[in-house]
Formats: structure tokens, sequence, C-alpha cells
């Protein structure tokens, strides 16, 4: 199994560089900062950072490659023995300025057991704080068609998937419009890395038509504001819910990188409810019942 572990490692770096290559040349003015690190039990990581840019507030875009030994509650978790893992993966989020300008997260990742188990897992969803729905069309799109050259049945398994992980329980509404999730992906390594493979080259086609789209539109102090409130969601869910997060810190990962997702300003207003008939309002709405992007 460990010669699968450098073949993994090398595509998600190479993912990581052409990444970060692209959004440098899109900000136009924020450049990644890079931080290596090692993890304690074995491995690390390449974590890149971009702040203050011209079009993203923040954003991370994280390689790494660690052992690491399962403590009993995150086995219990994983429904594993206490064992020896390796997780291997690349985990992305971008948070635009322009509240016009969805935030986007992708996360790809290979995990390994010392019995000899392994599994993919990964997925992309989009987090918009006014809704355009030509551009959670287009972004759906792209993932179904990743999803229809490898098995027909992957699109509405995965977008179900992610529908039901990227959900808010406790506000009782999801996070974003979604996208992609799958875990615990096993079968033919070959046949499933050159699935999480398309998916990887594929985020930048699924997200940047939306940011170059959006990118000039006007908005103003209300807009800002209703992004902040949202953004305030977004850290409930990745503190709360977020399996990679919980994952990070159960095995004793580098902190600014397991909490890199997190957007640099927010904002908890009590009670605060959307004037009906608005576009704050229609957002909701949809938030709180998952839609067909490709029928519409």
């Amino acid at each position: 199994m460990h010669d699968k572990r450098p073949t993994i490692q090398t595509y998600f770096e190479d993912l990581q560089n052409r990444i970060c290559a692209k959004f440098e040349e899109v900000d136009g003015v924020g450049k990644f900062r890079e931080d290596r690190w090692s993890h304690a039990q074995g491995g690390g990581g390449i974590t890149r950072i971009i702040q203050e840019g011209g079009i993203f507030e923040k954003g991370g875009v994280n390689t790494s490659a660690v052992t690491a030994q399962l403590s009993p509650l995150l086995a219990e978790r994983m429904n594993v023995s206490p064992q020896t893992i390796f997780a291997c993966g690349i985990s992305l989020v971008l948070h635009p300025r322009s509240p016009i300008v969805p935030t986007a997260h992708a996360n790809f990742r290979y995990l390994e057991l010392e019995n000899g188990d392994f599994w993919f897992g990964g997925g992309a969803d989009l987090t918009p704080y006014y809704l355009f729905e030509e551009d959670a069309r287009l972004f759906h799109n792209v993932w179904k068609s990743v999803c229809d050259q490898y098995e027909p049945s992957y699109y509405a398994r995965f977008k179900k998937a992610c529908d039901e992980y990227f959900y808010i329980k406790h506000r009782r509404e999801a996070r974003g419009i979604g996208g992609i999730f799958f875990d615990y992906l096993r079968g033919d390594f070959g046949q499933l890395f050159d699935f999480v493979r398309s998916c990887g080259d594929a985020f930048l086609s699924a997200y940047l038509p939306i940011v170059e789209r959006r990118r000039n539109e006007p908005w103003g102090e209300r807009q800002r504001q209703w992004q902040l409130i949202r953004r305030g969601r977004y850290v409930e869910f990745n503190l709360v819910y977020d399996r990679g997060t919980l994952f990070g810190l159960e095995t004793e990962g580098r902190i600014e990188s397991i909490l890199m997702s997190l957007p640099p300003l927010v904002r908890w207003e009590y009670s605060h409810t959307p004037q009906p008939g608005t576009r704050e309002e229609k957002l909701l709405s949809v938030l709180k019942e998952p839609r067909d992007w490709i029928a519409r």
C-alpha cells in the first residue's frame, strides 16, 4: 500500500501549486504566504494563505500528508479500531471581500489504515450571500459532468450527501447551495484516484467563472453586513460539525492550518431576520430546502 502514498501526495501538491497560481493571477494584488510544517507523529504539510487581496479578503489552500494514532474517540467516530492512520489531502476555502461573490470550499483526501483498509473522501460546495440561480446551475453542472464520466449514480448520490452534510442543524438551514460530497469511497484504487483527480482538476472551472462574473458588481454597507452575518453561520458549522476540523483537532494537527477556513471578519446579530421580499430573505428560503439545480 505504501507505494501509493507518494503518488497521491505529489498530485495534491501539484494541484495546490496550480490553484494558488491561478488565484494570484485572478486576484491581481494578493500573494500566498507559505508555511511548511511538521506533524508531531509523522509527516507534515504546506499551508498557503492569501489575505487582503484585490478580490479575496482571506483564502487558504492546504496540503498535508500525516501519520497519526487514532484516539479511541476518533476511532469510534470513524467506526474503526484505534490504530495508526495515514491521511493525505488538499483543503481550500476562499472568502471574497465582495458580498456578491460567493465563498467556495473544496476538500479531497485519501486515508489509509494500519490494517490495510483505505478510502477516498472529498467534495466541493458553494456558499453565496446573494443568490444567482445561473451561478448555482453552473457550479452544479460542472460537478455533474465530472461524476457522469465515472458512474451515472454519483452526482445524485453525492449531491444529496452534500445537502445533508453541510446542514446547520441548530439553525435548520444549509450552509450554502451545496455541490458534491463523498466519504468512505472504497473500491478499485486506480479508478477512484482517477475520479478524485478529475474532481480536483475541475474546481477552477466550477468557481472561477462565477468570480469573474460577479467581481465588479456594486455593493454597499447593507450587503456587507449581511455577508458578515452569513459568515457567522459558516463559522458555526465549521466549529460544531465539520469532520475535517474535528479530525485535525483530535489528531493534534497544526491549529493555524486547521482554522484557516474561518473568515477574517464575522458578525453575530441577535435574532436577525431579513425583511420580507428582500434578496436576503430569498437566499434563506433556498437554504431551508435543497433544490435540484440541474433541472432549472
